[in-house]
């Protein structure tokens, strides 16, 4: 029921008190019932003009008669109040809803004070409620412990939602987290009672904050440091939900932020030695930075916190590019692999806080991916601390211009989580959204976001003139004291803490700093750093090893294992169409069939899962596998439930992790990227769906994955699987664009392989994690290729074999080749039919597994026996600026040691990877056939 029902019966009702034959007999029986049952009133009804209603007469024919048959005038007057009263209740509960829902609207949020547009009437008049009626006594069944008169319970709502807090979570669906928060928040009017304690320890916080970018930028005039001021009250922000952690039991924090405060932070909160910023922004050693490392606002660090209560909590700090949100899901990844490394299954002791900026929350798309990872079985966390630092500008661009939402934040509507807007110049009312936002991830497992209203006083930057752009908001900021003197103003007058106090945090704090700033001139410093934590130390990076990896693996365990992954448990009922794959699996594991590309693969994962090394992948459909080649996870047909034989191999076997993922490339191959920091004995696998896809994720790739380990000294392990081959299907389903991972490879930064048969698939995926070098890995895989008749392997050169950079001709040698062609992938297999179909014998074909790293030297050693001064073609499907050849050109020359010259057989030169048309395609490759057995 509601106001526009309540309308609707009070017009019944009037009609009927002047004729009761005017309304139907239903709604007559109504009312009589109600009149009978009604007792007196203590105070009259009015009616609409204010005047007492006369009581009606009615016949006994129903219509309007002698004062002999009128209704009793305490039964109307009881009817009457009792409408009335129906009324104001519907009235205030509207009220108490608009509060709730649009009370953060004319919250004051913003601590320059501009006027905000569209703001929501909530004047009690709007809602039909008299001054007459707010002094009236009340108890509104909708605020709990809410008695007293209307009048005090507006108050009640207005301090809880239009003082310095704004909250929106009416969104939320579910019934009893609005209760919960509803109740939180109105038994306190949103306002926590803070000792004399917390508040010196808020004020301590915020000096901290002041007095180091103060100091910073008196002695580095003009240097970037992407000040905090304007928002210090980030600082006790932290410092308090790092508190809260601790009570919560939390023992591990993983942070992502973006530039703006990052020195601050780790200053302060993550404890850095001041004496190590300081000497960063002189970079004395200009000699061991060539080429590598990043400026100091990119920087991670990793620290120990203690709590008050003595708890400790360990702090890390990613490492992040100027593209600031992508690091939102590589946080989320460390953290989910933390929480899985140290058996954290309820996920409660590692936490991710997320620290952003307002204009790059609502315009970078990768925020969303981030929060729709948030409540998948695959990706979830359980909670993570959404701090947003609103700027009130992106760069130069209001927001206006920046975003169609009324918030920064609101596209964190879509989870059904509550989004906190506060004032950052009222520190206490930040202390109560902490409190309250760390408390609802305790309680509910979720997202929480944290919309901290400030303002930049230096602009972007501190060599940015803002007032080019901004000239009326930085009137503003000029005039205005800073937070901190505005919060000790108040403690002032609040006798919590003397002048004298303050001074002395002022003098305690400058001296310390001043004393690391003179430290950073001893010509004797050295610099703090971090080496790769525990889990890490016994891998290395650099330049690849040359020592051969032992992939073997005894043939009878193999075949044991290939077995195991056929056996389904009784009664599950697997689809009948794989039935003969299944059977065909079997009798490979008897080594009467050779391995196809999937029973390679399951046997990696087996040899792995059974030694001890824990596998990760996920990856739209992986599952099943895009061209249903996998079928790792196999569904019943009855009732749909799942069984992974991958599993089920041995009681002691590691983890084994499969998720399809969302339909994301950008924050999935963050996240995973970001679980491989943490998994470095074990296997993270992300695959494309096609390998044309990843480029929806090229952020990642460019600033993670290629340069973590020269910018950042940072190691992963992680597989980008990247389906590729040139079939005919259009120019997105073709190229995995293995020329963009050549062109960014050097100083041996990450692995480029495109293995044709399944051993070396099997053995490359097994080195990956036996050695102990660390480094990316593309794998180029096949589509075609899955089920191609010769694409297959005995089982005996999986137990036996190895990886191989180079796979030589073996039915063509080469001191008899009166043609070498050289190439990588499917094409092989086409060469390869095309030699036959033709009948020539004497032109070897050689395979390059291993695209990169690649030396010179290696293809020297594999080219051995063929005539020098011969010439070498390479052939590859992709047209000439694209594949393999702009790499080899730039690193080989066109002649490879002046011995043998280069030629180049491709499609020509395109914008597109491929044609659209299946015909074409046919005519081109049958083109490049020809051309590759040219002249013979």
């Amino acid at each position: 029921m509601n106001s526009f029902s309540l309308d609707y019966i009070d017009d019944l009702y009037v009609k009927y008190v002047h004729d009761p034959s005017s309304v139907s007999e239903t709604w007559r029986q109504y009312f009589e019932q109600f009149l009978v049952v009604g007792g007196t009133s203590s105070k009259p009804a009015s009616s609409k003009d204010g005047s007492v209603a006369a009581a009606p007469t009615s016949g006994a024919n129903g219509k309007a008669g002698s004062s002999a048959d009128a209704l009793p005038p305490s039964a109307m007057r009881n009817a009457e109040e009792a409408i009335w009263l129906s009324r104001i209740q519907d009235r205030v509960n509207n009220l108490v809803r608009e509060y709730r829902v649009r009370g953060h609207l004319t919250a004051d949020l913003d601590p320059l004070g501009f006027e905000r547009p569209d703001r929501p009437n909530l004047s009690p008049e709007v809602y039909g409620l008299s001054d007459e009626d707010l002094n009236l006594p009340f108890d509104s069944m909708a605020i709990e412990n809410a008695g007293g008169t209307i009048k005090s319970i507006l108050k009640r709502l207005q301090n809880t939602y239009c003082r310095s807090i704004g909250a929106q979570f009416m969104h939320i669906n579910r019934r009893n987290i609005r209760d919960w928060l509803q109740r939180r928040m109105e038994t306190t009017e949103n306002r926590l009672e803070l000792s004399h304690e917390v508040q010196r320890r808020i004020y301590v916080r915020l000096a901290d904050a002041a007095i180091f970018e103060e100091f910073v930028r008196r002695k580095f005039v003009g240097a970037k440091t992407f000040s905090l001021e304007g928002a210090e009250s980030l600082i006790p922000l932290l410092d308090l939900a790092l508190e809260k952690a601790g009570q919560h039991n939390v023992k591990e924090v993983v942070m992502g932020m973006a530039h703006r405060g990052r020195l601050n932070v780790m200053a302060n909160i993550l404890k850095k030695r001041a004496t190590n910023i300081f000497w960063s922004f002189d970079d004395p050693t200009p000699e061991m930075n060539r080429g590598g490392g990043d400026v100091r606002y990119h920087l991670g660090y990793s620290s120990d916190w203690k709590t008050a209560s003595g708890d400790n909590i360990h702090i890390s700090l990613c490492f992040n590019p100027s593209h600031l949100e992508f690091v939102n899901t590589v946080a989320q990844g460390r953290t989910r692999c933390k929480q899985d490394r140290s058996g954290d299954v309820d996920r409660k002791e590692v936490m991710t806080i997320l620290i952003h900026g307002d204009a790059a929350f609502a315009g970078e798309g990768v925020v969303q991916e981030t929060l729709n990872l948030s409540e998948l079985p695959g990706y979830r966390t359980n909670g993570t601390l959404h701090v947003v630092i609103n700027n009130q500008v992106g760069f130069t661009t209001e927001p206006c211009d920046g975003r169609s939402t009324t918030y920064a934040t609101d596209i964190a509507k879509m989870l059904q989580i509550p989004i906190f807007h506060v004032n950052g110049e009222d520190p206490e009312a930040v202390a109560q959204v902490v409190s309250l936002a760390m408390d609802f991830r305790k309680e509910f497992h979720r997202d929480v976001v944290i919309d901290l209203y400030a303002f930049r006083r230096w602009g972007h930057n501190e060599g940015d003139e803002p007032r080019f752009t901004q000239p009326r908001m930085y009137a503003e900021i000029d005039a205005r004291a800073t937070v901190r003197e505005q919060y000790l103003g108040q403690l002032l007058k609040l006798g919590k803490i003397t002048s004298a106090e303050a001074e002395e945090i002022q003098k305690e704090r400058t001296e310390k700093l001043e004393s690391e700033f003179e430290a950073t001139k001893n010509e004797t410093f050295v610099p703090d750093t971090q080496t790769l934590a525990a889990n890490w130390s016994q891998y290395f990076g650099g330049d690849e090893p040359s020592e051969p990896t032992d992939t073997t693996m005894p043939i009878e365990t193999l075949s044991h294992l290939l077995d195991k992954v056929t056996r389904l448990p009784a009664g599950f009922s697997a689809n009948k169409k794989l039935k003969r794959p299944m059977a065909q699996k079997r009798e490979m594991a008897t080594g009467a069939l050779p391995l196809d590309w999937s029973s390679a693969e399951a046997l990696a994962f087996a040899t792995l899962l059974t030694s001890g090394h824990p596998i990760r992948m996920t990856g739209q459909d992986c599952q099943r596998g895009t061209f249903s080649q996998r079928h790792a996870v196999l569904h019943d047909t009855r009732d749909g439930s799942t069984y992974t034989p991958l599993k089920h191999l041995s009681p002691d076997q590691a983890p084994l992790e499969l998720y399809n993922s969302p339909l994301s490339e950008a924050g999935v191959l963050g996240f995973e990227y970001g679980y491989s920091l943490d998994n470095p004995d074990g296997l993270t696998i992300w695959e494309a769906q096609f390998g044309d896809f990843w480029n929806c994720a090229q952020v990642i790739v460019d600033q993670f994955i290629a340069s973590a380990e020269d910018k950042w000294n940072r190691l992963s392990g992680l597989v980008m699987m990247l389906p590729h081959g040139f079939e005919g299907q259009g120019p997105e389903h073709c190229s995995a664009r293995p020329e963009r991972f050549l062109a960014m490879a050097a100083e041996d930064n990450i692995q480029v392989c495109q293995p044709t048969t399944p051993a070396q698939y099997y053995h490359l995926l097994r080195r990956q994690v036996i050695r102990k070098w660390r480094k990316p890995l593309v794998v180029l895989t096949p589509k075609s290729l899955l089920r191609h008749p010769r694409c297959v392997s005995p089982l005996k050169v999986l137990a036996d074999g190895s990886f191989k950079k180079i796979l030589r001709d073996r039915k063509v040698s080469l001191a008899d080749a009166r043609r070498l062609l050289v190439c990588t992938g499917k094409v092989y297999f086409d060469l390869l039919e095309a030699r036959e179909a033709r009948g020539i014998d004497d032109v070897a074909i050689m395979r390059i597994e291993q695209l990169y790293p690649l030396s010179s030297e290696e293809l020297i050693a594999a080219f051995e026996g063929y005539p020098k001064g011969s010439e070498v073609f390479w052939v590859q499907d992709e047209p000439t600026n694209m594949g393999a050849w702009p790499y080899l050109k730039l690193n080989f020359g066109d002649d490879l040691h002046d011995i043998y010259p280069l030629r180049r057989v491709s499609r020509v030169e395109s914008a597109s990877p491929s044609t659209g048309s299946m015909a074409a395609h046919k005519l081109e490759q049958a083109d490049l056939i020809n051309e590759a057995f040219a002249g013979l």
